[in-house]
């Protein structure tokens, strides 16, 4: 079945496990973040390793480590973390990115523009505050 919208599983990795991180206080281990989530441990730590480059989190190695907040939650939002994966959210001229279109005018009309504009508000409203 398709989906007009879908997280890549990165995006939805990167925020639910900030979410457990946050609430965790003193950091959390990504065994126990895939117990939780059911994602493979090995994709959380590669997912949670950009977010310790991009200064997100913390990260202590070997059998008592895991991650912790480097940052205040009140302070970090949903778009942060999406970004910090996938990048920079963009609304521009063609919602497909064609640098050619055939038409005199989109087919898509506003209707992706809009969508996107709503996600992104969506995102910066949200903290992980919200979901202590």
């Amino acid at each position: 079945m398709s989906k007009i919208f879908a997280l890549s599983e990165a995006s939805s990795i990167a925020i639910h496990s900030m979410v457990l991180i946050a609430r965790s206080g003193n950091g959390i281990n990504a065994v126990k973040i895939a117990e939780i989530t059911g994602f493979s441990k090995n994709h959380i730590a590669k997912v949670l390793q950009r977010l310790v480059k991009n200064d997100m989190l913390k990260s202590v190695r070997g059998p008592a480590g895991g991650f912790s907040m480097k940052m205040d939650p009140k302070n970090v939002s949903l778009l942060d973390i999406y970004v910090s994966i996938e990048g920079q959210l963009d609304v521009g001229e063609c919602p497909l990115s064609y640098d050619l279109c055939g038409f005199d005018r989109c087919l898509m009309g506003t209707v992706v523009n809009k969508l996107t504009t709503e996600f992104k508000k969506f995102l910066n409203e949200q903290t992980l505050q919200s979901y202590l």
